[in-house]
């Protein structure tokens, strides 16, 4: 079982939306920042949406779904809340981290 960096007492709530979401193990466990996330069309009533990545994962890291798991987005954003003010944004936002800040950027293609 994963060593996860924030300990449930040590959780804050800082956006009031219940819902999950999907991130890698290297933000939720090795503290990476959040350097990549988009928010594809929710699996069901409770999903928000959003897939949290730190943007060092390779492919074969990706791949091996033991790497991500379902976590309340609230505890996502005390892993990095620089994700918050984007929380609101619609279905298809892709986002990339804009290097060394807490700003957001849309992916270019």
């Amino acid at each position: 079982m994963a060593n996860y960096r924030i300990k449930p007492e040590d959780i804050k709530e800082l956006i009031p939306q219940k819902s999950y979401c999907y991130a890698s193990e290297m933000i939720t466990v090795d503290g990476m920042p959040v350097g990549y996330m988009y928010r594809e069309k929710p699996e069901d009533d409770d999903d928000s949406g959003w897939r949290f990545y730190s943007g060092a994962e390779t492919e074969e890291y990706v791949e091996d779904v033991y790497h991500f798991m379902m976590f309340d987005l609230n505890y996502i954003a005390n892993c990095d809340a620089s994700i918050i003010p984007y929380l609101n944004s619609r279905v298809g936002t892709e986002l990339e981290r804009v290097e060394g800040t807490d700003k957001f950027q849309p992916v270019e293609d």
